[in-house]
């Protein structure tokens, strides 16, 4: 039987972008995906300097 794999949103926040945020969301995913928590960082298309962090549960 196939496991259902549906994510749950659990947190989004906009932080001003910055080139090493990517290594903590790395560091994040690597260490809690035990926990059944996975990170996602993408790049606001309307504003370059903003970056949008959320928090997933697996």
């Amino acid at each position: 039987m196939m496991e259902n794999n549906k994510m749950e949103t659990l947190s989004t926040v906009r932080v001003q972008y910055s080139s090493d945020l990517y290594k903590l969301v790395d560091s994040l995913n690597r260490t809690l995906k035990e926990k059944d928590l996975m990170f996602g960082l993408a790049l606001d298309e309307e504003d370059h300097d903003t970056a949008i962090f959320t928090i997933y549960r697996t």
